[in-house]
């Protein structure tokens, strides 16, 4: 089995993970790493690719800008484009997510990629997912990591407003996603019981399949600290390393560095609760006495150049540390190596009998409380959420209400006095994790899920197999296309069928040979209805109203998002609508003629003059294509939509060659079909309008009309045989 991995925001590669560095760079960017690497490692997966955003940005490293990053003969990261080069954080990636699923669908057909099995992590991953999965036919599951409605809800409590939130953090497009996923997913991950009540406020929560499978860690790096108590010659070099070196950094912020520490390693998010911590500690003189504060608040250079959220936090820690007047109590290091110093710090302060201490407001899982038990470290952590059901099944610390402070600070006075009860958490905790929370144990649980759901679908592994969309298969495989208009070029509307049915016959057989497709003026549904007149077989897609919608399928309805949003960009319908509401010789077409991106006119009298047309149109001529054809129609379009862009579209993400392309067609609305790098067919019953094309190289004027001129050019250029 191939498995696709989609965790799109954030920063992926193999060495050393950028942890902490913003609210994008937490335990998820960790989990995605390690389910991929344990995932790779089992026997039944042949491949695993990693699929994320590729960045070129110069306040990043240059691996991210790499659009393949083997780990291991069997897992690879794939970066794909998405929103442009920047480094962004997540909220500002929402409206280039379908850009995101074009190159994802690229890349996979032009590397001859196969994919057996989907896996989204967070609720944009899970947008791509869901597209993915219609039009490539693949079954997904969806890890949710958190949830929008929560958030929300919780932002809205802290006061900030509804407005500003939605505006903020996108969670009109994050609910959608987070719907569709609940839908069409074939099930749920979730790391607690208790996550799964988190989405009984979603109307699709009773679609929704639902496992618990707790993450695992690492236990080669994140070990118990009496495992070199007496050996430490053999430690690795770069734990040695990173034990002095925090030795060092303790020794410059600490007046007694040997004393027990109170550890935090977390971003600096408000929700974490760093600054509850602060309070806790800083107005409790017996807590200094027993021991020190050290936070790991990410990774920071120049805080007034953080993100607003991170800046806040940072401010507020370093106000707090003067107003306690907590100097050599607390230490505050600006970075650290999350794969080797991470590990050693929690063994670090499990050496000096301290605790370590996660009290965010909500925690969806907590795996740093499994890290740091992992390394002998006893815990006291929030009692909402993850650490609930962790702390019960590791028997290693204390559960406290987030927000009071007394219990709070007798929780960790209980256990730093009391150091048989500290011995007894921190070993019970490390004997406890190694059974419960292991990467092999979860893998093996989550691949006899895939293997019982792909087995159940009958190997299609798709849930409502008869209401998701499907697009043939041909598109994922054939290096060849057709594309024809349809009036006057595949149908003669004169009456004369010639080669009609050899045409019929040669789409009828073609498998997987090549795709076929329509590129017509008429609606969808205009579409179906001459199609199934004349009983011509079904398009791989239809690109219709002039190249303003592409479907793939008749039937199935399922839109191009990311044609629509490409072709979107500087549209003002309503501008152009009222700029020609007196304009002579025009009369607009019938509502069904209309659509968001098409504006559609007769030429209707004598009055008609194409240059007054063009002089009052001239100030949005930047901004739209004005297409006149027949001396009857006119059609105006966004500047970038058009037949011709949309085979060109379709070419690149489906990974056709535009020399494997051949288009046929006879009205000047086919014109810029005719002016790229594909084969173009003229059939002989061509409107005047095509005329300028004589002559041109890539172009071929059929000596027969319509579909018995397709099939002569298809000969012509060897797409099919004489």
């Amino acid at each position: 089995m191939v498995i696709q991995l989609i965790s799109v925001h954030g920063l992926f590669r193999g060495g050393k993970l950028e942890i902490g560095r913003d609210a994008d760079n937490g335990g998820q960017i960790i989990y995605v790493m390690e389910l991929a690497r344990a995932l790779s490692e089992h026997p039944d997966v042949t491949k695993v690719y990693l699929f994320t955003r590729r960045i070129d940005d110069p306040t990043v490293e240059k691996i991210y800008a790499e659009p393949v990053e083997e780990i291991s003969e069997k897992f690879e990261i794939r970066r794909v484009w998405c929103g442009g080069k920047k480094y962004l954080v997540k909220e500002q990636l929402w409206p280039s997510l379908d850009e995101f699923v074009t190159n994802t669908i690229q890349m996979i057909k032009s590397d001859g990629l196969t994919i057996d099995w989907i896996h989204s992590h967070y609720a944009d991953a899970g947008y791509v997912a869901a597209e993915l999965s219609a039009y490539l036919h693949l079954p997904f599951a969806h890890s949710a990591h958190s949830l929008g409605r929560p958030k929300l809800e919780k932002l809205v409590d802290s006061g900030m407003s509804k407005q500003e939130s939605f505006q903020r953090y996108q969670f009109e497009q994050r609910f959608a996603a987070e719907e569709s996923v609940l839908a069409n997913s074939e099930f749920v991950v979730t790391s607690t019981a208790r996550e799964i009540s988190l989405f009984s406020d979603y109307s699709n929560d009773h679609l929704a399949e639902y496992h618990v499978i707790p993450p695992g860690i690492d236990f080669e790096r994140f070990h118990p600290y009496f495992d070199d108590l007496f050996d430490t010659n053999q430690k690795p070099l770069e734990e040695k390393q990173a034990m002095q070196n925090l030795v060092e950094r303790m020794q410059v912020f600490l007046k007694e560095p040997t004393k027990p520490m109170i550890l935090a390693v977390c971003r600096p998010d408000r929700k974490k609760n760093i600054d509850g911590l602060i309070h806790a500690y800083g107005s409790d003189p017996e807590l200094q006495a027993l021991a020190n504060l050290v936070i790991f608040a990410g990774i920071r250079g120049d805080i007034t150049n953080m993100p607003d959220g991170a800046r806040e936090v940072l401010t507020e820690i370093l106000l707090l540390m003067d107003k306690y007047n907590l100097y050599g109590k607390i230490a505050i290091p600006k970075d650290h190596d999350s794969k080797f110093e991470v590990p050693e710090l929690y063994r670090h302060c499990a050496r000096l009998k301290g605790v370590f201490v996660n009290i965010a407001l909500t925690e969806p899982f907590g795996l740093t409380l499994l890290e740091a038990t992992a390394c002998g470290c006893p815990v006291v952590a929030t009692n909402h959420g993850g650490p609930t059901e962790i702390l019960p099944k590791c028997k290693n610390g204390t559960l406290v209400e987030p927000t009071d402070t007394a219990e709070i600070q007798k929780a960790l006075r209980d256990i730093l006095i009391d150091q048989e009860h500290w011995k007894e958490l921190s070993a019970g905790g490390v004997r406890n994790v190694l059974e419960n929370f292991g990467w092999p144990t979860h893998v093996e649980t989550y691949l006899k899920i895939v293997r019982a759901n792909r087995e159940s679908s009958s190997g299609f592994g798709i849930k409502n197999i008869n209401k998701i969309p499907v697009v043939q298969q041909r598109l994922k495989v054939s290096n060849r296309m057709l594309v024809s208009d349809i009036d006057g070029t595949l149908i003669n509307e004169n009456g004369d069928y010639q080669g009609l049915d050899e045409l019929k016959d040669l789409l009828k057989h073609r498998d997987n040979d090549f795709i076929f497709g329509l590129a017509t003026g008429r609606s969808l549904e205009l579409t179906r209805e001459i199609i199934r007149e004349f009983d011509v077989p079904d398009p791989d897609f239809v690109i219709c109203s002039v190249g303003s919608y592409i479907y793939y399928g008749l039937e199935e309805n399922l839109i191009d998002k990311g044609w629509e949003q490409f072709i979107s960009y500087n549209w003002n319908r309503d501008r152009i609508t009222d700029a020609l509401r007196d304009v002579r010789g025009i009369t607009p077409q019938e509502p069904d003629r209309q659509n968001n991106y098409k504006i559609s006119y007769y030429i209707c009298s004598d009055e008609f003059n194409l240059e007054e047309l063009q002089e009052t149109l001239r100030p949005l001529m930047r901004r739209m294509n004005l297409v006149v054809s027949r001396n009857a129609y006119v059609d105006i379009l966004p500047k970038r939509c058009s037949k011709g862009r949309a085979v060109r579209y379709l070419s690149q993400k489906w990974a056709v060659p535009l020399s494997n392309t051949v288009v046929a067609g006879d009205t000047g609305n086919d014109l810029d079909m005719f002016q790229g790098s594909a084969r173009g067919v003229i059939v002989n019953n061509y409107s005047k309008d095509l005329d300028v094309l004589k002559g041109t190289r890539n172009n071929y004027f059929a000596d027969n009309i319509s579909a018995q001129g397709i099939l002569e050019g298809l000969r012509h250029f060897q797409f099919i045989e004489s």
